[in-house]
């Protein structure tokens, strides 16, 4: 199964999660929205040198279901280049879209290179429920090869953290792996 947090990087939550995803040798994907890469680079650079994956989030977390293709390039560059700015040469292979509006931007990223990634899990952390419901829905959605959509950005994320701190381990125990969502072609 694969983890991505979405909306970061954050200052506070961020780090934080990166704690428990190193104490637990637990690789992720990071998916990036440019305002915040440009406020705080130093935390990509710290994703990045873990060996994390980077995902294109866009620019400023628009819906962009309804865009053109040209102002869908336009965004997931100038994404792209920000996060390089932050992590020069930094591969960049997967892109998602805020909301789940893909719209046309499927054939624009990967037009550009970037597959789109979608989710089989998304246990609405931005409510936020409390960690025990978190865990919950964890447990519930999990399927092999699935990719579970978080968040480490857009609010206080301490129930995901302490959420991400108790199941991993006990998904370790029953045999679970965590990796890098699949690569298409």
């Amino acid at each position: 199964m694969s983890l991505t947090f979405d909306d970061g990087p954050d200052p506070v939550n961020t780090p934080k999660l990166l704690a428990v995803l190193q104490k637990h040798h637990v690789k992720a994907t990071f998916c990036l929205w440019g305002d915040h890469v440009k406020q705080h680079p130093e935390i990509v650079r710290m994703i990045a040198d873990q060996g994390h994956t980077l995902c294109n989030h866009t620019m400023h977390h628009d819906d962009m279901g309804l865009w053109n293709t040209e102002a869908i390039r336009a965004d997931l560059e100038e994404t792209s280049a920000v996060v390089r700015d932050a992590v020069p040469g930094a591969d960049i292979n997967y892109f998602r879209a805020p909301y789940g509006s893909w719209g046309r931007t499927p054939e624009v990223a990967a037009a550009m290179g970037m597959q789109p990634l979608g989710w089989a899990t998304a246990i609405g952390d931005w409510e936020p429920p409390g960690t025990a419901e978190l865990v919950r829905r964890l447990r519930e959605g999990i399927t092999p090869g699935g990719v579970v959509l978080l968040h480490d950005g857009g609010g206080d994320r301490t129930q995901t953290i302490e959420a991400v701190d108790q199941i991993i381990p006990e998904l370790k125990s029953e045999g679970w792996r965590f990796d890098r969502p699949a690569r298409r072609g």
